[in-house]
C-alpha cells in the first residue's frame, strides 16, 4: 500500500510529523563527526557555555568543570549554582578544586564564571539585589525566570516561590496571567513602562561589562526591554531559548531584537525530548539572523538532559548537520560567547 507524503500532520500522537521525520534521515544519514570514546567526549574544543545550571539536585559543579577540561572546552558559565545568593562564594571553591585536580591530573583547567538570578528569593529584579554581584563578580545578570509570573502563568510552579508559609512540595498548576502577577510580583512593567529599577541594571551591566539575559519575559516586558537596551547603547543583551513558550519569539521577532544587536542564544533544552524543537526550524532561525547574532549553549543540569559537555557537542553536532559551517559554529560556541563572558 503506497503512503502519500503529504509531510503534514504526526502518524500517531505525539510523533514527528512526516516532513521532520524525513529531513532528520536527509541529515542524519550523511553526517559525519568525531568518533565517541566515552567518557571523554570530543567536538567541543574551545567551546564555552555560556547557560549551564549546577544548584541543588542538577550535576555537580567541580565534576562538570573537571569533564569540560578533559574534554577541552573553553568555559562554562554557571547561570545556577547552590547557595544560589551568593554566586561567586560558590565559583571559587569550584575553582580552587578543579585548579588543585588540574595540576595533579596535568590536564589545562577551563574557564568558570557565575551568573545571578533575579528570581524572587534572590530579590528580585532590583538595583540592591544585583549591585553587589556585580561587584562580587557575577559575570551575567538574568531577569527573573523560574520565579516570573510568565513561567507560573505557562507551567506554575512551587508556591513557597511566593508564599513562604506553604509546605514543601506542594505544586500549584498554571494560572492566568493576572493572578501569576498578582502572587509572585514579578513582572517588570510599572503602569505600562518598564520599571525604572530594571533600566537601573542594564546601567549596572553596562558598568561592570556583564551580559544581561532577558529570561522568562512575556513579549510587552521583551519589548521595553529591548528598547532600553537600544536606547542605553548596551551590547552584551541575550534572549535565552528562544522557540521555548516561555520566550516564543517568531522569526520575524528574532530578527527585530537582533537588529538592535541582542543575542539569541539557542539551547540543547529546546532540542531535548521534553521540549522537541525541530533542528531545522533552529539551523533555519540561524541562518535568518545570521551567526553573528547567536550562541549555543545547553540549558542542561536536570537529570533528565545529558550533561553540559554532551549537550554541547549535541548542539554543535545538530547545527553543522542542517548545514552551518565550522566557521559558524566556531562563532556561536566559542567567539560570541567569549566576547559575551569577557574571556581571556
Amino acid at each position: 500500500m503506497a503512503i502519500e507524503s503529504t509531510g503534514v500532520g504526526p502518524a500517531t500522537a505525539g510523533g514527528p510529523s512526516l516532513a521532520r521525520f524525513q529531513k532528520s534521515y536527509e541529515k542524519r544519514r550523511p553526517y559525519r563527526d568525531a568518533i565517541q570514546y566515552p567518557p571523554l567526549t570530543p567536538g567541543v574544543t574551545d567551546t564555552i557555555d555560556v547557560h549551564c545550571h549546577a544548584h541543588e539536585n542538577q550535576q555537580d559543579g567541580l565534576a562538570l568543570a573537571k569533564h569540560a577540561s578533559t574534554c577541552g572546552m573553553g568555559g562554562l558559565l554557571y547561570k545556577t549554582l547552590p547557595a544560589r545568593e551568593q554566586p561567586t562564594t560558590t565559583l571559587a571553591g569550584i575553582k580552587e578544586g578543579l585548579h588543585r585536580w588540574a595540576d595533579a591530573e596535568q590536564v589545562e583547567p577551563i574557564q568558570v564564571w557565575a551568573g545571578f538570578t533575579t528570581d524572587r528569593w534572590n530579590g528580585g529584579p532590583t538595583r540592591a539585589a544585583v549591585e553587589p554581584q556585580l561587584k562580587a563578580g557575577v559575570r551575567a545578570v538574568w531577569m527573573p525566570t523560574a520565579s516570573h509570573a510568565n513561567s507560573v502563568y505557562l507551567t506554575g510552579g512551587w508556591r513557597r516561590w511566593w508564599d513562604d508559609t506553604a509546605p514543601p512540595g506542594d505544586l500549584a498548576e498554571p494560572m492566568p496571567l493576572e493572578e501569576a502577577i498578582k502572587l509572585t510580583g514579578m513582572y517588570v512593567l510599572k503602569d505600562g513602562k518598564l520599571d525604572p529599577e530594571v533600566a537601573e541594571i542594564v546601567r549596572l551591566c553596562q558598568e561592570h561589562d556583564a551580559a544581561l539575559f532577558f529570561g522568562h519575559l512575556t513579549p510587552p516586558e521583551q519589548d521595553a526591554l529591548a528598547e532600553e537596551v537600544d536606547r542605553q547603547g548596551f551590547k552584551k543583551a541575550v534572549i535565552d531559548h528562544p522557540f521555548s513558550l516561555y520566550v516564543n519569539l517568531s522569526p520575524e521577532r528574532m530578527q527585530q531584537f537582533t537588529r538592535l544587536g541582542i543575542y539569541l542564544n539557542f539551547t540543547y533544552d529546546e532540542l531535548s525530548p521534553l521540549m522537541g524543537v525541530d533542528p531545522n526550524a533552529m539551523a533555519q532561525a540561524i541562518r535568518a539572523v545570521g551567526p553573528e547574532h547567536c550562541t549555543l549553549s545547553s540549558d542542561a543540569g536536570e537529570p533528565l538532559f545529558p550533561n553540559s559537555v554532551e549537550a554541547m557537542r549535541l548542539i554543535t553536532a545538530y547545527m553543522r548537520a542542517f548545514g552551518c559551517t565550522d566557521a559558524e559554529i566556531r562563532q556561536m560556541a566559542v567567539d560570541n560567547p567569549r566576547y559575551l563572558v569577557g574571556a581571556s
